[in-house]
């Protein structure tokens, strides 16, 4: 029963709207009538001030790092050298671990809270593989950074950020000659990024079509 229950969880977490709760609580408005129409940190942003944006990025980042670790402790599989299972993990954990990390993102891009409408779950993303592959992470956020620095496109940066997360997935496992993990992460990195760029498919539209907002 522990694995129906650790995905349950994970999608459950990921679907807490943050950035909705915020802009509802503060403005008494709904952020998806706002610029991109997603619940995520940019258009948080846009609707109620910088730092409001700020904190539905920790927020949203946090639902993602704990869902990974809630799966891990489950499973019975350490966190940070700490396992709260007394006893030996069960088969297939990791791949388990991985369909929780994915299970987190596919919440926030369609909460079951908001009839399925949420955000881009770029942010729910980068909790995920904080705790997955935290240099695969650093290394998708200074691409994230140069990216939005030189062109000021968020989503741009956003995008290309989540399509180089697989790749540095690999690369982490390579020079860290780590084999346990590597197919189940990469493959949880694989189906994550295509989730997020999916999630962009209007911000897409608008880059092609030279109409998409920059961030100010």
């Amino acid at each position: 029963m522990r694995p129906p229950i650790v995905i349950l969880i994970a999608y459950l977490l990921g679907s807490i709207p943050f950035g909705y709760l915020l802009v509802r609580a503060t403005h008494g408005a709904d952020v998806r009538d706002t610029g991109s129409g997603g619940t995520g940190a940019t258009n948080v942003s846009r609707r109620a001030g910088k730092a409001a944006g700020v904190l539905t990025l920790v927020l949203d980042a946090l639902k993602g790092a704990a869902a990974v670790v809630i799966a891990k402790l489950i499973l019975g599989l350490p966190v940070f050298g700490v396992s709260a299972y007394v006893g030996a993990p069960g088969r297939n954990v990791d791949w388990w671990v991985a369909a929780a990390a994915i299970a987190a993102i596919v919440g926030h891009i369609f909460p079951i809270w908001l009839r399925f409408r949420g955000g881009k779950g770029v942010a729910t993303g980068v909790g995920v593989f904080l705790v997955l592959a935290p240099l695969a992470v650093v290394f998708a956020g200074l691409i994230f950074l140069v990216v939005v620095w030189r062109t000021r496109y968020v989503s741009l940066g956003s995008i290309l950020a989540a399509a180089t997360i697989p790749v540095f997935v690999l690369l982490q496992s390579v020079f860290s000659q780590t084999k346990d993990f590597v197919v189940p992460e990469a493959t949880a990195a694989v189906v994550g990024a295509s989730l997020i760029v999916f999630a962009h498919r209007t911000n897409i539209g608008r880059l092609i079509r030279g109409t998409e907002s920059k961030f100010k």
